[in-house]
């Protein structure tokens, strides 16, 4: 009896709430392209693959070695993916269909202008649904999971950790390749760590985010004087 009541003390710790810490990243940068599947969407832009290497970079040094790896379908998240990924060489993604792009419900009257009923609806139940997958206490010992997926989902998340008017994502920002951190606590509590973080992307490779200028990695022309403002007139 003795030994079975420690076996079993044993297994109820071990299956004990643990801390889980979600780790968001945006997809890079790309251009529109209207003649593409909507539902893959366009790959990188050379300046997309510029920040995705980076963050890339910064995620090998801050995170050991992530207990999962989760992407969206679209290609521009995929692409994002595939440049972290070369830092994990050892891991591989799992694709999520519910971690693709969509608009849920929001405040801005001219948003939902574009937007039929029935797909914001749908959005918001399918990133519900990621919600009560993902955002739990874990299970035995504390895990990290990375997430790369999209803008929207990414504040629309982030409203649910917060217990705020999920109508309310879009009056945040979050550019492109930048981390949002969201740790679930044992007790099923949340703690918002990090929105939209781009301390890895230097200034000038910035988008994505309101107030970021247009970016592009193609050579610059040179300004030359005048020949006559050389000579000094």
């Amino acid at each position: 009896m003795a030994a079975s009541g420690a076996a079993a003390a044993e297994s109820s710790t071990a299956a004990a709430p643990a801390a889980r810490e979600i780790v968001l990243v945006r997809h890079g940068n790309y251009t529109a392209d209207a003649s593409i599947d909507e539902k893959v969407g366009p790959p990188l832009s050379p300046i997309g693959v510029a920040q995705a290497r980076l963050v890339g970079a910064r995620l090998h040094g801050e995170l050991s070695r992530p207990d999962a790896l989760r992407v969206s379908p679209m290609q521009r998240a995929r692409d994002t993916a595939a440049a972290i990924g070369a830092e994990f060489p050892d891991r591989a993604f799992d694709v999520v269909d519910d971690l693709a792009e969509c608009t849920p419900p929001t405040r801005r009257a001219e948003v939902m202008a574009k937007e039929k009923p029935e797909d914001a609806a749908a959005c918001q139940a399918r990133l519900d649904r990621v919600f009560a997958t993902y955002f739990r206490p874990a299970q035995g010992a504390e895990r990290t999971e990375l997430f790369v997926c999209h803008g929207n989902v990414i504040r629309y998340l982030v409203t649910r950790a917060l217990g705020v008017d999920t109508a309310a994502w879009l009056e945040m920002s979050a550019g492109h390749a930048s981390i949002t951190r969201i740790r679930v606590e044992p007790d099923g509590r949340f703690r918002v760590i990090a929105v939209g973080d781009v301390g890895h992307i230097p200034v000038n490779l910035r988008t994505g985010a309101t107030g970021d200028a247009e970016r592009s990695l193609a050579a610059p022309s040179l300004n030359v004087a005048p020949a006559a403002s050389a000579r000094g007139g």
